[in-house]
């Protein structure tokens, strides 16, 4: 066991450095707001905090256009503020995770403006297209709801954009830009971090681009998802730094595919050690958030045991900063809301692979109470809502696209205590506080042994002390009427977990001494109640 890399015995917190907590009163989470709660998740029990960015940005997509990759956005401290929170962590053995945003840049970031205006070395930084008789290079789409062509008055030239049109794609064919990419991960390590999340990883590499390609899919896709191209980047990224300081690395990873997750993650290709992949928050849509479809807890157990049996190893995860809440979205966060928040916990911790716990997550956070449109944020979700108009979609549709799928779902403040914004601030918060946070709460969860919060950290102190559930091996055993089962083994020993996703009653397909249950069973039941949860121990035989 002492083999076995920290990150796959450790769970993962996310922090969303915005909304996590305010220290200053500025309606803005910050780094001494985190610092201060650091013995909470030291409570909880978590051994890494992945923060999403915190560096200086305009913040036209909530901080993922960045125009200093090496300093502290002033909202949320300094830079001895950085280091405060590395050292504080580390007394407490959390190690600090960063995001790493390098598909894209901030177009404020100096090497946009140097390259705008062609000074060298910076002028084939980003991917700069002159168009052909008045057209833009290409007719592809973006993420976001736009085409990713953006004209510049300055150079003369379209930029390449995937994401917002203030957010220029960086150029991977320029050695020059993977070299000053090296230079921002070098600084981060030596100054503690242990490893980076990497944003939409598996695209930052384009084959060439010429004016007038078509799209066969919604945003030209097949000229920049997992070329080759971006495994040679990743694989000197590792050679020429990561691999130097033993860093760990998850990459989030767009469209991916088993064998594509395969080739970014196979230790034999010195690439990333894990991704995220989406195909599992899928389950829920046809492809595209946006194209919403019933819940169905069948097709999301099967997912995630093909998921299991891909890979040897990988991330497990339900919610972070772009998901809706788990509890909203998989559970019944009305008549089962603990429920189906513990039953989702004990998936999420007993799965194999790293788990990542999103802020708010261990108390079941639900999705946004907003009425409208009034109160989103969310620039993506701002973006469909003005497509749907322009496409003429009914109201009702459009409100409910953005209501179930928004990310301000998962950006709203974190709920610590029932005084106002819910404790997270003593000025007026950036994005609005949930109304139920007088009755989901940290302060009124900690010392109720029933509640949420306390069957996080019963269960999180269980796997971080359980090999089975850090070491062992997954294998299905029943997956029927929103009933899944499934067993982990390791040298004798074994566990079997069942979860129940539905509404009513159902047959309990498995039996054995009882270690956790949601409904604080003593015994096996032969009928599982909605949305119940066990984990029993067996004994194989050799």
């Amino acid at each position: 066991m002492t083999d076995t890399p920290w990150w796959k015995r450790k769970i993962i917190y996310q922090i969303y450095p915005m909304s996590f907590c305010d220290s200053n009163g500025d309606g803005i989470g910050d780094l001494p707001g985190i610092i201060s709660r650091l013995d909470y998740l030291q409570r909880l029990g978590v051994g890494a905090l992945w923060l999403s960015p915190v560096y200086p940005s305009p913040n036209k997509d909530n901080g993922y256009d960045i125009s200093d990759y090496c300093e502290i956005h002033p909202n949320y401290g300094t830079l001895a503020d950085m280091d405060r929170l590395i050292a504080e962590a580390k007394k407490r053995d959390i190690r600090i995770i960063m995001d790493l945003v390098i598909n894209h840049t901030s177009d404020r970031h100096e090497w946009f403006q140097k390259s705008r205006r062609r000074e060298e070395p910076y002028t084939d930084f980003y991917i700069w297209r002159k168009g052909e008789k008045g057209k833009k290079p290409t007719n592809w789409g973006s993420f976001f709801g736009e085409d990713c062509w953006e004209y510049d008055d300055v150079r003369g030239e379209y930029y390449l954009h995937l994401f917002a049109k203030e957010q220029p794609d960086l150029n991977y064919h320029n050695e020059k830009v993977i070299a000053a990419i090296e230079d921002v991960m070098r600084f981060w390590l030596d100054r503690g971090v242990a490893g980076f999340r990497c944003d939409v990883i598996n695209i930052i590499y384009k084959e060439a681009i010429k004016n007038g390609r078509w799209r066969p899919a919604l945003t030209g896709c097949e000229y920049y998802l997992s070329t080759p191209g971006c495994h040679r980047v990743l694989h000197r990224l590792n050679r020429d730094v990561l691999s130097r300081y033993d860093a760990f690395t998850v990459g989030e990873t767009v469209f991916v595919t088993p064998k594509m997750a395969d080739d970014l993650v196979n230790p034999q290709r010195e690439e990333l050690c894990t991704v995220f992949s989406f195909e599992h928050m899928e389950t829920d849509c046809f492809k595209i958030k946006w194209f919403l479809r019933k819940f169905k807890p069948d097709r999301f157990f099967a997912c995630l045991t093909k998921w299991q049996n891909a890979l040897p190893w990988n991330t497990v995860y339900f919610e972070n900063h772009d998901q809706p809440r788990s509890v909203s979205r998989y559970g019944n966060d009305a008549e089962y809301h603990d429920q189906s928040a513990k039953a989702l916990a004990t998936l999420l911790l007993t799965l194999r692979g790293t788990p990542f716990l999103y802020e708010g997550e261990e108390i079941g956070m639900t999705n946004f109470d907003f009425p409208d449109m009034e109160k989103v944020r969310d620039v993506e979700s701002i973006n469909i809502w003005n497509m749907g108009k322009r496409l003429h979609l009914p109201y009702g549709l459009r409100w409910r696209m953005i209501k179930t799928k928004s990310r301000d779902n998962a950006r709203t403040p974190m709920q610590w205590d029932d005084s106002i914004n819910g404790g997270f601030s003593a000025g007026t918060p950036w994005l609005s506080v949930n109304g139920n946070y007088p009755r989901i709460n940290v302060k009124r969860q900690e010392d109720d042994p029933g509640s949420v919060l306390s069957y996080y950290r019963k269960l999180i102190a269980f796997r971080n002390g359980s090999r089975v559930l850090q070491e062992g091996d997954f294998t299905e055993l029943y997956r029927k009427n929103d009933v899944y089962a499934y067993r982990r083994a390791c040298d004798g020993e074994a566990l079997t977990i069942v979860i129940s996703l539905a509404e009513g009653e159902r047959k309990n397909p498995a039996s054995g001494e009882v270690v956790c249950s949601n409904y604080g069973r003593e015994t096996a039941p032969a009928r599982l109640a909605p949305y119940e949860a066990l984990i029993l121990r067996e004994v194989v035989r050799r």
